[in-house]
C-alpha cells in the first residue's frame, strides 16, 4: 500500500490538482478535501477527465491540513494499493437520507467487485442535519460491526455552503461512501477533547435535535447555571440567538462508554437558544438521556488531535515507521476556535505519526466508532485512521 497527500492552491486549484494526480497513474482511492470557497463544479469537471476508478470529496472548514502544514484550498489523500479493493459511491438525499446512504454503500460495494460482503472500513462524507439517519442507512447494508467513520461537509461560516461530491455530481444534501478492503491493517481512534464536570441532569423533553427540557425546567436556564452564565442568554428580539461560538467550550456528553476505566463521551454542540428556553443542537439527544456538562480549553483542543493520533497508532500496535498514512477528522468548530493555532495541531499529530503523509478534515459533524458502543455521530469529536504497512515492513517518507 502506498499513499501520498497532494495540496493545491490559489485560482488554478483544480488544474493543479488534476495534475498532480494525472501523475500518479491509476490509485484505488481518492478522498478529496476542498475550501467551501473553491469552484467546486471546476473542480468536479478537470477530476471527471482523470478516470479515477473511486473518488469522494466534501468541503472542509477553511480547508484541511497535511503533514506540510495548513491546505488551504485543495487537498487529496490518495491509496494506490492493488491488492485491495475499494468503490466510492454518491447519493442525493431528496428527503430519504437513510435510503440515500444505503443506495451509495451498494454502489459503492459492487464498483468494489465486493456486492453483498463486510468491508474492513466505510468512510462518509455527508452534508449536515441527518447523519444519524446516514449512519443507519449506511448499516443496513454491511451491518454493525464495520466501522463508519467520517465528517460531514463544512463552509467557513456555517452559512449552509458546504458541498459534497464525486468526480460527477456535487449537491448541498448528499452524502458520499467509500468501502475499503485493504490489503494491509488498519487501526483507529475516536474521542473529543474535553473533561466533564460536576453538572448533569436528564432530558425531560426533546425532539430531535431540539433540547427542551433538563430536569423538568428550561434546558437554557439548566445550561446557564451548569456553566455558571458562560453563554450570554439574554432575550433577543429574534426568535432563535445564536450561540454556537461561544458554546464551542461548553458542549454536552452523552457517556455511552467507559475504556480502562475512563468514561466516553460523546458530544453535543447547542447552536441556537429560543427564547422559551429550548436549545438547538447538532446532533440528536433522546428524551431520558443523561446529559452531562463538558467543558474544554484552546489549550486541551490544540494537544487532543495529536493524543488520538497515538491512539489510533498505538491500537494498530504501530511503529512510526511502519504507517503508510492517516486521516484525521477534527471539528470545524473546534478548528476555528484555534484558528491562530492550526500549525501547533498538525505539528502534534507529526509528532506522533512521524513522516507519514497524512490528511485532516475540519467538518461539521464528526462519525466514528466508540469500542462497546458502535458508530456514532457526535459534535466537537476528532478522529483518526492509520493505515498501516505489512507487518514488519519498514517505510521510508519522502518530505513532501
Amino acid at each position: 500500500m502506498d499513499i501520498t497527500v497532494e495540496t493545491a492552491e490559489g485560482a488554478d486549484a483544480p488544474d493543479l490538482l488534476a495534475a498532480k494526480l494525472a501523475r500518479l497513474g491509476t490509485p484505488s482511492l481518492v478522498i478529496v478535501q476542498a475550501n467551501a470557497a473553491c469552484d467546486i463544479a471546476k473542480l468536479a469537471n478537470v477530476l471527471a477527465g482523470l478516470g479515477l476508478p473511486a473518488l469522494v470529496g466534501a468541503t472542509s472548514c477553511k480547508g484541511s491540513m497535511s503533514h506540510a502544514g495548513r491546505a488551504p484550498d485543495l487537498a487529496a489523500f490518495v491509496i494506490s494499493d492493488p491488492d485491495g479493493d475499494y468503490g466510492a459511491s454518491f447519493a442525493a438525499l431528496e428527503d430519504a437520507p437513510a435510503r440515500a446512504a444505503a443506495r451509495a454503500t451498494e454502489a459503492a460495494l459492487v464498483k468494489a467487485d465486493r456486492p453483498g460482503e463486510k468491508p474492513e472500513l466505510v468512510w462518509i462524507s455527508g452534508s449536515p442535519g441527518a447523519e444519524e439517519a446516514l449512519l443507519a442507512g449506511i448499516e443496513s447494508i454491511v451491518g454493525p460491526d464495520v466501522p463508519i467513520i467520517g465528517g460531514s461537509a463544512a463552509d467557513n461560516s456555517v452559512a449552509g455552503g458546504w458541498r459534497v461530491f464525486n468526480e460527477t455530481q456535487s449537491a448541498q444534501d448528499g452524502v458520499a461512501v467509500a468501502v475499503m478492503f485493504p490489503s494491509e491493517p488498519v487501526s483507529f481512534a475516536y474521542q473529543n477533547g474535553y473533561a466533564p464536570t460536576d453538572h448533569k441532569g436528564i432530558v425531560t423533553k426533546a425532539e430531535g435535535r431540539t433540547l427542551i427540557e433538563i430536569d423538568g425546567r428550561p434546558a437554557a436556564e439548566a445550561y446557564d447555571h451548569w456553566t455558571n452564565g458562560a453563554i450570554p442568554l439574554a432575550p433577543q428580539a429574534e426568535t432563535r440567538q445564536p450561540i454556537l461560538a461561544a458554546s464551542t467550550f461548553w458542549p454536552f456528553g452523552q457517556k455511552i462508554a467507559c475504556q480502562h476505566g475512563v468514561a466516553q463521551f460523546l458530544l453535543a454542540h447547542p447552536a441556537t437558544a429560543d427564547r422559551d428556553g429550548a436549545l438547538h443542537l447538532f446532533a440528536d439527544v433522546a428524551e431520558g438521556t443523561e446529559l452531562t456538562q463538558m467543558s474544554g480549553s484552546p489549550d486541551t483542543l490544540v494537544a487532543r488531535a495529536g493524543r488520538v493520533a497515538a491512539l489510533a497508532r498505538t491500537a494498530g500496535g504501530f511503529q512510526q515507521d511502519q504507517i503508510a498514512g492517516a486521516l484525521m477528522v477534527y471539528c470545524g468548530g473546534c478548528r476555528l476556535a484555534v484558528d491562530d493555532r492550526v500549525d501547533e495541531v498538525v505539528a502534534g499529530v507529526v509528532d506522533q505519526l512521524g513522516a507519514a503523509p497524512f490528511l485532516g478534515l475540519f467538518t461539521f459533524g464528526e462519525q466514528g466508532r466508540v469500542l462497546g458502543a458502535g458508530n456514532r455521530h457526535g459534535n466537537l469529536m476528532i478522529s483518526c485512521i492509520v493505515f498501516g504497512a505489512k507487518r514488519g515492513e519498514r517505510l521510508s517518507h519522502g518530505a513532501g
